[in-house]
C-alpha cells in the first residue's frame, strides 16, 4: 500500500505516502475499549492517539450516517422503484460540518435526517429483509457447507492459488453441473442448487411478526435474541402429531442508531444556534424517540399446510412474551 503513489488528482508528493495502520483504524469498527470523549473535552472521539483530521473523518465511516449508507440507500431506493428520490442528501451535507466535538448536524437539519434514518430501515423492512431473501438465505446456510466439502476442500490458506480461482462465477458454473454428475452426493447437491438458481424457494413463509426496540430495551434480554429458543417455545405449542414438524425460525435485526452505551454512539453530535455548544446526538428527544432497532420475526416451513397453526403458536409465544401484570 506505502508503494501507492498516485491518488485521482495527480501524483503524491516526495513525502507523500498513505500509513496502512492509519487505513486500517479508519474502517475499523470502534470497539467497547476505546473511551468515548464528551464533546467538550478538547478531543474530538476517541483519545487513542491518533491525529485529530482522522478521528473526525472515522465518523464519516461508521457514524450514523455515512459515505457508505448515504450511497446504498439513493442506489438501491432507485435501483428497485422503491423511491427515485429517497432523501434529500443535499441537505444533509449542506447541514453537516466539523466542530471541535466531531461530525456535527445543524439542528435545523435533523428533520432531514431522521428521514434517512427512517428510509434506510423501510430499506431493510421491504428489499433486503424480503420474506424471499430470507427463504433462500435459510437454503443457501444448509447447502453452502457440504457444497465447500466438494469444491474446494482443506484450508484456503493452504491453498491459495486454487483459491484465487474459485471465483463467483467458476461456482455458479460448477454447481449447475453437478446435476448430471455420476457422484450421487454431488448429483443431489447440483439438483438443489437448480432450486435456488430457478428461484424454487424450498422454504415457505407461513407468518411473520415486526418488534420494535426503543431506548431502555435491550433484545438481548428476550426469546427474540435466540431463534433456537423461538422454535422450542413455538413447538411446544404446536399438536403433538407435529411435534416434528420442519420448520425453520429466521430473525432478521436492523439498528436504527446505536444504543447509548455503545462506542458508536459518541460519533455524531448536533448544534442548536440557542445552545451554542454542539451536544451529543442522544441527547435530542427528537432523536430518542427512534426506536433503537427492530426485529422482524418468521416461521418457514416446507408447506403452507399448516400456517394457521403456525400462526396461532407464535401469537402465543409473543403473548407471553409481551404481557404484564397490571394495565399501567
Amino acid at each position: 500500500m506505502r508503494r501507492v503513489r498516485r491518488n485521482p488528482n495527480g501524483k503524491m508528493g516526495p513525502l507523500e505516502e498513505i500509513e496502512p495502520r492509519q487505513v486500517a483504524w479508519l474502517i475499523r469498527r470502534p470497539s467497547a475499549d476505546e473511551a468515548p470523549a464528551g464533546p467538550h473535552e478538547g478531543r474530538t472521539l476517541f483519545d487513542d492517539g491518533q491525529p485529530d483530521w482522522l478521528r473526525k473523518l472515522r465518523a464519516l465511516f461508521c457514524g450514523i450516517y455515512t459515505v457508505d449508507n448515504m450511497d446504498f440507500v439513493l442506489r438501491d431506493a432507485y435501483m428497485s422503484g422503491y423511491n427515485i428520490r429517497a432523501f434529500d442528501i443535499s441537505r444533509l451535507i449542506h447541514y453537516s460540518f466539523f466542530t471541535p466535538a466531531g461530525l456535527t448536524i445543524h439542528v435545523r437539519g435533523l428533520p432531514t435526517l431522521i428521514h434517512f434514518i427512517e428510509t434506510r430501515a423501510n430499506l431493510f423492512r421491504t428489499i433486503y429483509f424480503h420474506r424471499t431473501v430470507r427463504a433462500l438465505d435459510l437454503a443457501l446456510e444448509e447447502l453452502f457447507a457440504p457444497t465447500m466439502k466438494h469444491l474446494f476442500p482443506g484450508n484456503p490458506l493452504e491453498h491459495l492459488e486454487e483459491y484465487r480461482r474459485l471465483t463467483e462465477t467458476s461456482f455458479l458454473v460448477d454447481v449447475q453441473r453437478w446435476e448430471q454428475d455420476s457422484h450421487p452426493q454431488r448429483r443431489e447437491l447440483g439438483q438443489r442448487w437448480r432450486q435456488i438458481l430457478c428461484r424454487e424457494v424450498t422454504w415457505k413463509m407461513a407468518c411473520e411478526r415486526t418488534i420494535h426496540f426503543h431506548a431502555g430495551q435491550s433484545e438481548q434480554t428476550t426469546i427474540f435474541s435466540e431463534p433456537s429458543l423461538i422454535e422450542k417455545r413455538l413447538r411446544q405449542r404446536l399438536p403433538a402429531e407435529l411435534a416434528d414438524l420442519p420448520l425453520r425460525v429466521d430473525v432478521a435485526r436492523h439498528y436504527h442508531r446505536p444504543a447509548a452505551h455503545l462506542p458508536t454512539a459518541g460519533l455524531n453530535f448536533v448544534l442548536d444556534p440557542a445552545d451554542g455548544r454542539p451536544r451529543e446526538l442522544n441527547d435530542i428527544q427528537l432523536f430518542r424517540s427512534l426506536p433503537t432497532s427492530f426485529s422482524i420475526v418468521r416461521v418457514y416451513a416446507k408447506t403452507h399446510d399448516h400456517d394457521a397453526l403456525l400462526n396461532a403458536a407464535l401469537n402465543s409465544v409473543l403473548a407471553a412474551q409481551a404481557d404484564t401484570r397490571t394495565n399501567m
